[in-house]
């Protein structure tokens, strides 16, 4: 098989928007990516069992690359590779979620506090921007957006705090938590982003000890939420398939 063939996308595989291959990162990374997006988004829910011919034929790769992007999803906590049965998409444990947390409680409330003080009318507006993204998406069903939409606001809010090193530590972290948010987006979304539009309006009102507070409580909601949800596990979850 070419590892430059493009597959043709179906409801059950993750479409792609260039062929793999053609990009300029390693073929291994490119499939890596868009595994990691589609279990995030759902398109492989947690339990399904992923084998290496069929990732292949739903990536139009070789399995090669594959086999290595499983390795280093493992790594990540996406997936678990398992004796005779190869890998299946992992589902995130309650001490998954708690340590997801535990960084999320000291890193946020700083950022919103940094951020009251320093975003300025465009760092707002940028926010305001996503909040009416996250309208949209809540309006039309789209929970990937809405999880993908909640870790860039959060993400916003931590680089407006001007404080680059809550920014680069939180990449890789804020993946898991779109993960996370995404599994449980049917009943958490709506009250979320209301919780969000609080956050921003303490941050636009430029009081650190609002804005502060606010982070607190809704990280305390979310947290709640996502441990219930790890608890219950993600049945119901994975029955959702992303909106097209």
């Amino acid at each position: 098989m070419s590892d430059l063939r493009t597959p043709e996308p179906s409801p059950a595989s993750p479409a792609t928007t260039a062929t793999l291959g053609a990009q300029h990162l390693p073929l291994r990374d490119q499939v890596l990516e868009a595994l990691r997006a589609a279990i995030i988004n759902g398109v492989y829910p947690p339990g399904e069992r992923l084998t290496e011919d069929r990732l292949a034929v739903d990536f139009g790769v070789s399995r090669n690359p594959v086999r290595e992007a499983l390795r280093v999803a493992e790594t990540e906590g996406f997936v678990v590779i398992m004796p005779r049965r190869g890998a299946v998409v992992a589902s995130p444990s309650a001490t998954a979620v708690a340590d997801i947390f535990a960084v999320r409680e000291r890193l946020e409330p700083l950022a919103a506090r940094l951020a009251a003080e320093r975003a300025g009318a465009d760092g707002v507006a940028s926010l305001r921007e996503m909040l009416e993204q996250a309208r949209v998406a809540t309006e039309a069903g789209d929970l990937a957006r809405l999880a993908e939409l909640n870790s860039a606001l959060h993400l916003r809010i931590l680089h407006l705090s001007g404080n680059p090193w809550l920014t680069s530590i939180a990449t890789a972290l804020y993946l898991h938590v779109q993960w996370v948010f995404r599994l449980g987006a049917a009943r958490r979304a709506p009250h979320s982003w209301q919780e969000h539009i609080t956050l921003v309006d303490a941050i636009e009102s430029g009081d650190p000890e609002v804005a502060e507070r606010c982070a607190i409580a809704h990280l305390a909601a979310a947290s709640h939420a996502a441990h219930t949800n790890a608890e219950e596990g993600y049945g119901e979850a994975a029955d959702q398939r992303p909106h097209a």
